[in-house]
């Protein structure tokens, strides 16, 4: 008996050498560094309006900057051997720089918190000045370790490490303005009429820093679409994924329109002065760019290797 041709199609589906855990500590670097970077500004400016935001961000961002590597750790298979990193070095792995940043970064940012809270401007400000680049570095490695990965095309660009630094000011600002917010509704009562109206002038002059930020976070986006779009057979695949496929919506819908254009609208358009508009448009920005990470992250390896 003549038996019938019988085709098997399948596919293996392969584990994602990078999970969430990354992402998330993407996004806590990014916290800290953007939260560190206003803290030094307002130092630097040395304002008396400026010292409530200040002493803000320079606590945040070492708590931060502690929270990012524990998601780290969480992703090891072997989480207590995570102190190999700082015994047994690969001087041609940016993972091992990237360690040596992890450790300085906050030993630098607890002494800068420190510095500020007990009021000694001089080295504040000497410590914000050497802890700014190392802030900018700790984010913009995570960022040059994915454009490194040749096979991914939705990495490996040029513009990598500058769209994670800027969209780090972006949630960094985002989150001042929130804790700000906070503070200036529940914690700031006491304070003169005066004072109270420069702080609420201050929060809202930040939300309007974050869209201009934002703006600049757009650029660098669009440009990075565009170039992957007009690119080799790969790149225009990775592309697409997130402008039409799987991964739209969380782009295009919840990065772009809810944590990017909706809050421009919020803090530049008619609700520019309301300070529960900036809230909202804070929250957003985070939401946005913590769909970034996960679209990054797990988006730039959906695409199966040629």
């Amino acid at each position: 008996m003549e038996q019938p041709d019988i085709n098997v199609v399948y596919t293996v589906k392969h584990q994602l050498p990078l999970i969430m855990f990354i992402g998330q500590y993407f996004f806590y670097t990014g916290l800290s560094a953007g939260s560190f970077v206003i803290s030094v500004i307002a130092t630097l400016l040395g304002r008396k309006e400026f010292k409530p935001i200040g002493k803000i961000t320079a606590i945040l961002a070492p708590i931060l900057l502690i929270i990012a590597p524990l998601n780290l750790i969480a992703d090891l298979e072997q989480p207590l051997r995570f102190w190999h990193l700082m015994l047994y070095y690969n001087w041609t792995s940016p993972i091992t720089y990237g360690s040596f940043l992890l450790t300085a970064y906050p030993i630098v940012g607890i002494i800068y918190a420190i510095m500020v809270y007990t009021d000694r401007q001089g080295p504040a400000k000497v410590l914000g000045i050497l802890g700014i680049p190392l802030a900018i570095s700790v984010h913009g490695y995570t960022g040059f370790i994915l454009a490194l990965a040749k096979a991914r095309s939705l990495w490996n660009t040029a513009a990598m490490p500058t769209i994670f630094i800027v969209s780090a000011m972006v949630s960094g600002i985002g989150l001042v303005v929130i804790i700000a917010a906070i503070r200036y509704k529940w914690f700031d009562k006491k304070a003169t009429p005066e004072t109270r109206e420069q702080d609420k002038k201050l929060i809202l002059q930040l939300a309007q820093f974050m869209a201009y930020t934002i703006m600049l976070d757009l650029f660098l986006i669009v440009s990075d679409i565009l170039v992957l779009l007009t690119a080799h057979t790969d790149a225009l695949e990775a592309g697409m994924l997130i402008l039409t496929g799987n991964f739209s919506f969380l782009f295009v819908g919840v990065e772009i329109i809810l944590g990017a254009l909706i809050p421009m609208i919020l803090v530049l358009g008619p609700t520019r002065k309301s300070l529960t508009a900036a809230v909202v448009a804070s929250i957003l920005v985070n939401i946005g760019v913590y769909a970034m990470r996960f679209v990054m992250v797990i988006g730039g390896q959906t695409i199966p290797l040629s």
